[in-house]
């Protein structure tokens, strides 16, 4: 089997399962319970929350755990408008994640908000121009990913923030970092919010986190027990937490190593399948994008026909979000870079890991050539 498709989901660390395992059958104590064992689990999830906090430039009581990208995004953006009083503007851009561009569309008819949407540019980066322009002194909360979870573009943070404080120096900016933490290398956030997913870096599914900066006006969600400084109610999930910790410890120690091996087998698989006739790349180029995301168009031959024979052959890609595969039309994402007919219908995403080799790369290439070049004498008739 190759897997090609780790921006769906990846599969776990043996540290990260082991640390799980051991709180579901030997740690398995609730942390808000008033003994012994369980002053020692909450030690544990007190001391991995500092863990995280320490890599986001934070502090921990910053740290909210959720369950997964999706609630941290939701979390992220009805906790600052529950916060937030009277008319207000809402900024996001045109090629987020599902779980922002959809939370946004929900807005779009609510008489007391007006909902903005910036593009971006053929590379897929957000257009600071546009952001500029949208950006106005009722601006209550920008929104936007740091690494597109279809192209891979990086979008240039620091300058984002830069503008939304010198224009609306009063709104809140949240980070969707779900595809850009660990995969780009740790630094201070430029944001008042970031998301966190952990089952995109090798940690068990079912655990996340968000950074809420402890300046920020914000209405925390789930009410019950008070958990994670009653911001978000429910029993601490110790055995993802922990999961999650470990995957982590994993990456402090080995990222910049693991970072530059997807970079090699990005631009290895890039190179080998740019001998193929009429292949363009969706997005930047290689090095100029994250090093686990390649999207490319084979023209003449459909996306979801190409995903199927490479899966016959246990090679296993996307043509795009594993969070809007259900959902049949035009890919928004590449049509707002001007993506469109033939080179959209024949996108395909390849998302890589640590694990992957270059070898991997090398036989995906050269299968994906065959069934392209058997695939366009039929699909081309």
């Amino acid at each position: 089997m190759i897997y090609l498709d780790n921006s769906a989901t990846t599969r776990v660390l043996d540290c990260a399962a082991n640390a799980a395992l051991d709180c579901m059958r030997e740690s398995y104590f609730n942390p808000a319970s008033a003994y012994a064992p369980a002053a020692a689990m909450e030690k544990r999830i007190e001391g991995a929350r500092a863990r995280l906090a320490s890599l986001l430039g934070a502090d921990r009581s910053e740290i909210i755990y959720t369950s997964g990208g999706t609630e941290s995004n939701n979390t992220a953006i009805f906790g600052v408008l529950r916060a937030t009083r009277g008319k207000k503007r809402i900024i996001t851009s045109a090629v987020e994640h599902p779980s922002v561009y959809e939370v946004f569309r929900t807005f779009e008819h609510a008489e007391d908000t007006e909902v903005v949407y910036v593009g971006v540019d053929a590379h897929g980066y957000l257009r600071l121009d546009a952001l500029a322009e949208a950006l106005t002194e009722d601006t209550a909360l920008v929104s936007l990913m740091q690494v597109n979870n279809e192209t891979g573009a990086i979008n240039d943070l620091s300058a984002a923030q830069a503008l939304i404080r010198k224009r609306a120096p009063h709104a809140v900016f949240h980070v969707d970092g779900v595809q850009g933490f660990c995969k780009l290398p740790f630094q201070k956030l430029s944001c008042d919010l970031y998301s966190v997913s952990g089952h995109k870096i090798h940690a068990p599914k079912g655990i996340g986190a968000l950074y809420v900066k402890n300046s920020v006006r914000f209405a925390g969600g789930l009410i019950g027990g008070g958990q994670e400084q009653n911001r978000r109610s429910g029993t601490t999930n110790t055995p993802a937490i922990m999961g999650l910790d470990a995957a982590l410890a994993a990456y402090q120690q080995n990222g910049d190593a693991w970072r530059e091996h997807m970079y090699a087998c990005k631009e290895r698989l890039c190179r080998n399948l740019s001998g193929i006739p009429d292949v363009f790349v969706n997005g930047p180029e290689p090095r100029n994008g994250a090093p686990h995301i390649l999207n490319m168009s084979f023209l003449g031959v459909r996306g979801e026909v190409l995903l199927h024979a490479l899966a016959q052959q246990e090679i296993y890609v996307s043509t795009g979000s594993a969070c809007a595969a259900h959902k049949r039309g035009k890919n928004r994402v590449l049509g707002a870079m001007g993506v469109v007919g033939a080179r959209q219908d024949g996108a395909i995403r390849f998302s890589l890991c640590p694990f992957n080799t270059l070898e991997e790369m090398d036989i995906a290439a050269e299968a994906l050539a065959k069934q392209v070049t058997f695939l366009r004498r039929y699909q081309r008739r």
